[in-house]
């Protein structure tokens, strides 16, 4: 299982996949906007989303977890 993890302090934007998505490697997840920029929060693995823990608006602090990727 791998998790994925805010890269820094932001709010979510928009969710490009939900549970149950197959995802490859750098595939986007969802889009952090930070300091007027947009950040793509990408799986780093090949999988299945399995979870998903933050919804559009939600404020995240950088090393949350957002969701997880078997």
């Amino acid at each position: 299982m791998a998790e994925i993890r805010a890269e820094m302090v932001g709010t979510v934007l928009e969710v490009v996949a939900e549970p149950g998505a197959a995802l490859n490697a750098g595939d986007t997840v969802l889009i952090l906007e930070s300091m007027k920029m947009e950040l793509p929060a990408v799986s780093e693995k090949a999988g299945t989303l399995t979870s998903l823990v933050v919804a559009k608006g939600d404020r995240v602090q950088q090393g949350d977890v957002l969701g997880t990727v078997e």
